[in-house]
């Protein structure tokens, strides 16, 4: 059996199902991991036993669906059955046999368009034209020739790849199609909107060694958004001072926009070095067909490239944002995530005797206990809109009031340090119940200026925030006594709630500080979070 998640969609994925129990989530620890942000970290579960397979929710957040009713029992999926599981749509589907086909027909038949090389070099008769519009006169089998050439040129840009790739197979097609000796492609450069050189081609296939095309010819094709026809360019008056045209000795060139709708992506150009006039009215409307077949291929290319860029990016932002934030951001295109100077509250939480407990426990047992820590303390860290920065070995770091500020940052972060405590408190309950070692945490909260925004390589982007404040907070953090809450003074003069009663503690000196710290104890266990 197989299942299929977002079918139909571009983002379609098959996978088998196998015997026994199948999981969907968040994480990585799932069967079958799906980042996406209306996920459970473990949502959902399948258990097949030959061709029954039941469907439990594993108590997600979101819910999981089968037509529209929100799953509350383990229920029965059938092949073809349909379900979802937050926003993610998946379907169940039986393994079949391939079919025995009475008749088979290859993919090319005889009204396919024959090679490029047939259609340019085949001799053309007198026939009907292949256009519905009208019975074409023998006079218009040349265009029908044309514009079989320019199906077939569509054909072969409509594979999607890398920009660059495409863009060599438009100047190689430019010289199969036309008899020209130089060939560039140039794009908008958005971060500055200016054109820039791409890809350039001598008709030989030898790259130029330098620029050969007049800047006065392609700013024109841009800015008045026309295809352009210079049959003369030495005597032609518009080039009048065009050092290049001199230089280069340009003798007819041809420039076309690549405008797929309605801006311009770049220009098209080409030239002839040996002969005035070498170009028509007719090369120049063959030309401006082509570049329109061109800039569709580019455009394709260029949204294939940002969805792949912006998944990528959303990925890294669920492993730190909630999804109010990543919304946020993706409205703004990521801008927040710039370097500012901002007030952040910071929390750190620490588990107490990590290092003594890890010694009498196997690596995969104290990994395991991990995963299944962590993850609910992130989620916690997300319910109150906090930033997730990192975690540090056994400790978590989180902060309120980057990327984007709220006026109870400090209230937000304090609820959460009480959740979590809470959270610990039900985790151990069950641990003990199953024989596991028990946990406690120690946790501090400091507010401060730091400056946040996005550090790292290109390849890895990490968000962060560098200051003091997060020295201060960890260094709270390390005050705090096993299952205890403290707060530094900063954070205790912006909290407004004060749900939990607050023990002033005597002066804390702490490592890198000249001055003892005031704080304040937390008694999260005098009412639970709301």
């Amino acid at each position: 059996m197989w299942l299929i998640m977002n079918p139909g969609l571009v983002s379609e994925r098959v996978v088998p199902l196998p015997e026994g129990q199948t999981t969907i989530g968040r994480t990585e620890e799932n069967s079958v991991c799906v980042l996406h942000a209306s996920l459970s970290r473990r949502h959902a579960r399948l258990e097949r036993n030959g061709e029954r397979v039941l469907l439990t929710d594993l108590n997600s957040k979101n819910g999981t669906f089968l037509s529209d009713t929100r799953v509350a029992t383990p229920c029965e999926l059938r092949p073809g059955d349909a379900f979802r599981c937050g926003e993610v749509a998946f379907k169940l589907m039986a393994q079949t046999n391939e079919p025995r086909p009475t008749h088979v027909q290859e993919l090319r038949t005889r009204f396919s368009p024959s090679s490029m090389d047939d259609l340019l070099l085949a001799e053309h008769t007198p026939g009907s034209s292949i256009l519905k519009v009208r019975q074409a006169p023998p006079t218009d089998a040349r265009a029908a020739e044309k514009l079989q050439v320019l199906l077939k040129a569509s054909q072969m840009l409509s594979a999607l790849g890398p920009i660059d790739e495409l863009l060599k197979r438009i100047i190689q097609l430019v010289f199969q199609i036309l008899e020209v000796d130089r060939a560039a492609i140039f794009l908008v450069d958005p971060s500055n909107n200016t054109l820039r050189p791409r890809v350039a081609s001598l008709s030989s296939g030898q790259v130029p060694s330098g620029p050969f095309y007049s800047h006065q010819i392609i700013e024109y094709v841009r800015n008045q958004s026309v295809a352009a026809l210079f049959a003369d360019a030495l005597q032609d008056p518009r080039l009048e001072g065009a050092s290049s045209v001199m230089v280069q000795s340009i003798h007819a060139s041809m420039c076309v926009p690549l405008k797929p709708r309605n801006e311009v992506l770049g220009v098209l150009y080409v030239d002839n070095l040996s002969q005035a006039n070498r170009f028509n009215q007719e090369d120049l409307e063959f030309l401006t067909a082509f570049a329109n077949q061109a800039a569709i291929a580019l455009e394709n290319s260029m949204l294939s490239q940002r969805l792949a860029d912006e998944a990528v990016l959303r990925n890294t932002y669920l492993r730190f944002f909630p999804a109010p934030v990543i919304k946020k951001l993706e409205s703004t295109r990521g801008a927040p995530l710039e370097r500012v100077e901002t007030e952040v509250t910071v929390l750190f939480s620490d588990i107490s005797g990590f290092t003594s407990l890890s010694s009498t426990l196997h690596p995969m047992q104290v990994m395991d206990l991990l995963n299944e820590y962590f993850p609910v303390m992130a989620d916690i860290v997300f319910r109150h809109e906090g930033t997730l920065e990192k975690y540090i070995g056994d400790a978590l770091m989180a902060i309120w009031g980057a990327p984007f500020p709220q006026p109870d940052d400090a209230d937000r972060a304090l609820r959460a340090a009480v959740e979590m405590q809470h959270a610990l408190a039900d985790m151990n309950a069950r641990w003990k119940s199953q024989g596991k070692p028990e946990l406690q945490i120690h946790v501090g909260l400091n507010t401060g200026r730091v400056a946040a925004g996005n550090i790292g390589s290109e390849k890895y982007l990490q968000y962060a925030t560098i200051g003091d404040a997060t020295n201060v907070a960890s260094r709270v953090c390390s005050a705090a006594s096993d299952g205890e809450i403290c707060l530094a003074e900063a954070t205790f003069q912006r909290t407004q709630e004060r749900s939990w009663p607050l023990e002033k503690l005597a002066p804390v000196q702490v490592k890198g500080k000249k001055d003892p710290l005031t704080l304040y104890r937390v008694d999260w266990k005098a009412r639970p979070v709301r």
